[in-house]
């Protein structure tokens, strides 16, 4: 069996773990399907005799070495989580490609075809979608001192399920100070490939996409609080109904990227919980999760402050207390310029092209990006969709990729961003351009 036949036998047998019916998966963070697909992960890395392990909030990593003990080490993964009802490929086609890549690479070595500096180390992130467990990108973050580990494992999903319990039950709650996990303080690089999630590649036909910088986006967290009620003996005068009040809320979110420059804004309504949630009462509270992103942090400013002004005005108006917080602020990151450099110069060794992309999704490399200079490719989807079962990107796109990031692999494994900087720096920003 070819080496890229073998990758796409992989990637098919893991997006059978958790199959739709429609062809998605469903698998979310810490769940018994997620569980399977870890177990996976492992068998995987302990046929080539690459030690696991686990550190304090789930994070798996396979330890590949290269050059021994003493070498410093090049992160390279993405997720296996999936959204509720999801795509096969958003996170997990970034694991199994990794896994892959690193194979390759060490079979290179050891052949004596290459020479490498560093060692590899893959590894799946746990809770990157953040569909049960909020926030998202949780593993990753907490990896990189953007969020507090025992903050993180006390958590809870819609059940009241923790982060701490949850990982237990499917026997992946590691130790914080395991041996094995890779310092932050030896990381050499991070390098991760993903689906786009968006159409820019598609339409122009290109194969791949060099990021350069990831999207602002922050949050809101908001309580609708009314009064509950009889849905038939009540009059309509005297209902304070919060669902009411965050139907008036998601248009809101709808609206508001209407008064900026078209494409220039997106937003979302991401989560809704209703109480008590029966047929026969009115609502009496609402919780919501708005979502703003944007390349400018200032139309997200805006946007919110515009919002915010509506949230009073819907209060007022329908008798409800509307309360709002900002929550999960993620500034632009810029991804280091040697980094999009190197994936251009791989891609043109191969003779494939490639065009420089943004992204507007989060992704692991976003925070591994805070702590070690780092590398993120796309790979085109079909019709741009993602986070639903139809997502879907082509064999040939895949096995692209996994050679593109086997290329990347290498060179960073011999030193390519050592002494680079990291994050990168932002271009400076025009004054015009917001409506």
């Amino acid at each position: 069996m070819s080496q890229d036949q073998s990758f796409l036998t992989d990637f098919h047998e893991v997006a059978a773990i958790g199959a739709t019916e429609a062809g998605g998966v469903h698998r979310e963070a810490a769940t018994p399907e997620d569980r399977l697909t870890r177990d996976w992960f492992v068998r995987f890395a302990q046929s080539r005799g690459w030690p696991t392990v686990v550190d304090g909030i789930g994070n798996l990593f396979a330890l590949v070495d290269l050059v021994g003990p003493q070498g410093r080490v090049v992160l390279t993964g993405s997720h296996l989580d999936s959204q509720p009802r999801g795509g096969r490929f958003d996170g997990a086609y970034g694991v199994l490609a990794a896994l892959h890549a690193a194979d390759r690479v060490q079979r290179r070595v050891r052949a004596g075809e290459i020479e490498v500096l560093h060692n590899l180390v893959v590894v799946d992130w746990f809770n990157e979608e953040g569909g049960r467990f909020a926030p998202s990108i949780m593993g990753s973050s907490v990896y990189a001192g953007l969020m507090d580990l025992d903050e993180m494992l006390a958590t809870e999903d819609l059940e009241g399920t923790t982060v701490r319990e949850a990982l237990s039950g499917i026997g992946y709650l590691g130790d914080p100070g395991a041996e094995g996990v890779p310092a932050v303080d030896s990381l050499a690089a991070y390098a991760e490939i993903h689906i786009e999630q968006g159409h820019v590649l598609e339409d122009e036909q290109i194969p791949l996409g060099a990021v350069d910088s990831s999207w602002h986006t922050q949050k809101l967290d908001i309580e609708i609080l009314g009064e509950q009620s009889h849905t038939g003996a009540t009059r309509m005068e005297d209902r304070r109904d919060a669902l009411v009040g965050a139907a008036h809320v998601v248009l809101r979110f709808q609206e508001v990227c209407t008064r900026f420059a078209q494409g220039s804004l997106v937003s979302s309504v991401g989560q809704v919980t209703v109480e008590p949630n029966s047929p026969i009462v009115v609502n009496s509270r609402v919780h919501l999760v708005g979502d703003l992103r944007a390349d400018d942090p200032r139309i997200v400013e805006r946007a919110r402050d515009w919002l915010m002004e509506q949230f009073a005005q819907i209060g007022q108006e329908c008798g409800l207390e509307v309360r709002a917080s900002d929550v999960d602020i993620r500034p632009n990151r810029y991804y280091p310029e040697e980094g999009v450099e190197l994936s251009e110069k791989v891609a043109a060794e191969l003779g494939v092209p490639i065009r420089r992309i943004q992204t507007m999704a989060g992704h692991d490399s976003v925070a591994l990006n805070t702590v070690t200079p780092s590398v993120m490719l796309f790979i085109p989807s079909v019709d741009g969709v993602s986070h639903c079962e139809r997502e879907f990107t082509t064999d040939e796109d895949m096995v692209t990729g996994v050679g593109m990031l086997t290329g990347v692999l290498e060179r960073l494994a011999h030193g390519a961003l050592d002494g680079v900087a990291y994050p990168g720096t932002a271009p400076a920003r025009r004054e015009d351009g917001v409506s």
